[in-house]
């Protein structure tokens, strides 16, 4: 994959506005993502974090504003758009597997399909990137005969084997069981070492302090404030984040 030049960054959006109905979800969202940060977007539920995250790859689509992807634009529809899309992936709250195939066809279903990958390719790369997330041993199990924990790694995994420019997760540890968290969050801390550019929608405040380059802290569908997690956790300048912390830091 071909990347542009280093100097612009990886996600750029511009004067991003979304709409549902009369509620204004995302209020004039600028927001540029380099090479290899590591964003960790937090707020209140209702903030508009998922929807931004939605949007970056056009699952929401938006009434105004811009979004580029490596310097070109997010296109409405089409070809070009699922091009654009294979380049961004994605990790939902829930992990959205096909049921009916094994971890294996789940993870090399997009290389083939839509890479034009060679099957025997796509099973050699699925199978280390089975690894890599922990779980080669499940590679001829059904969805159903893993933990939500194994599922979600699966999805990461899933994720990877389309080789995305950008990791985008929303609130991927949501749905699980707290002892299944960190092991998910250990796949995306060792992507993050590795790397990897990401969004991350999350609560889970222990991986926005260890895994970050920058916390973006979102109330009422704008961007409040945004600041290296340590700055941001030990010194919001806002009072708004500083209701939130102290409210979810103090539990």
């Amino acid at each position: 994959m071909t990347s542009r030049s280093n100097g612009e960054p990886l996600v750029r959006l511009s004067g991003v506005n979304k709409w549902f109905g009369d509620l204004h979800v995302l209020q004039d969202i600028d927001l540029d993502i380099a090479r290899g940060e590591v964003v960790v977007v937090i707020g209140p539920s209702g903030s508009g974090k998922s929807t931004l995250c939605r949007a970056i790859n056009r699952l929401e689509p938006i009434e105004k504003g811009e979004i580029t992807i490596d310097g070109d634009r997010l296109p409405d529809e089409g070809k070009q758009l699922a091009r654009l899309r294979a380049d961004v992936g994605m990790v939902f709250q829930s992990f959205n597997l096909f049921a009916h195939k094994t971890i294996l066809e789940n993870v090399t279903l997009g290389p083939i399909k839509v890479r034009k990958q060679s099957k025997a390719d796509a099973e050699k790369r699925a199978r280390e990137l089975l690894d890599r997330v922990g779980v080669s041993a499940q590679a001829d199990k059904y969805p159903a005969q893993l933990s939500g924990g194994q599922q979600q790694r699966v999805a990461i995994a899933r994720a990877l084997a389309m080789e995305p420019k950008v990791m985008l997760f929303d609130e991927p540890t949501s749905a699980l069981d707290p002892e299944m968290i960190n092991e998910v969050l250990d796949v995306m801390v060792g992507l993050a070492g590795d790397g990897m550019t990401m969004v991350v929608v999350t609560h889970e405040m222990g991986f926005a302090r260890r895994a970050a380059n920058r916390v973006v802290f979102m109330d009422g569908g704008r961007i409040v404030e945004t600041a290296e997690p340590e700055a941001f956790f030990t010194n919001p300048q806002s009072d708004r984040a500083k209701d939130f912390l102290s409210k979810i830091l103090t539990h």
